[in-house]
């Protein structure tokens, strides 16, 4: 690979698109009103898929466990550490070190159960994930020990 090349590969690697499947609708309306986690209060939302991604949902089932990759679209991206949870009695910790929403990719990963399945609009709980929130991806929760 001449350098020529090689530049422009690195140049391409720098930035890719991602682009939202569906938005978070939820009763959280600011950063301030939302638990740390979703097992700390959060409440019940929907995901509004975007009717592109409506097949994707085939044989999703309610009851099913799934991980919801949502776009933190509200993070600070330039915070490197944070004093986790918060908590200014916790030493400063890298971001990568904790579950803070800001951080340089702020991906969002919530474990929550389908409640309910309409047409495209999924109800899953508890998310502690604001409103408006970019869906980017779903997965499902594979249980294993394979480590």
């Amino acid at each position: 690979m001449t350098n020529k090349e090689q530049s422009e590969d690195e140049t391409k690697r720098k930035h890719f698109r991602i682009k939202p499947i569906g938005f978070i609708r939820s009763d959280l309306k600011c950063r301030e009103d939302a638990p740390r986690q979703g097992g700390e209060g959060a409440p019940n939302a929907f995901i509004e898929l975007l009717p592109f991604y409506a097949n994707a949902l085939h044989r999703m089932q309610v009851g099913d466990e799934i991980i919801i990759i949502s776009w933190l679209h509200r993070a600070r991206r330039n915070v490197m550490e944070v004093h986790p949870r918060g908590d200014a009695s916790r030493p400063l910790t890298g971001v990568f070190s904790t579950r803070s929403p800001d951080r340089p990719n702020p991906m969002g990963l919530h474990r929550v159960k389908v409640l309910e399945m309409k047409s495209g609009r999924l109800q899953v709980g508890p998310i502690e994930a604001i409103d408006g929130t970019p869906v980017i991806d779903i997965k499902p929760v594979i249980e294993t020990n394979d480590y």
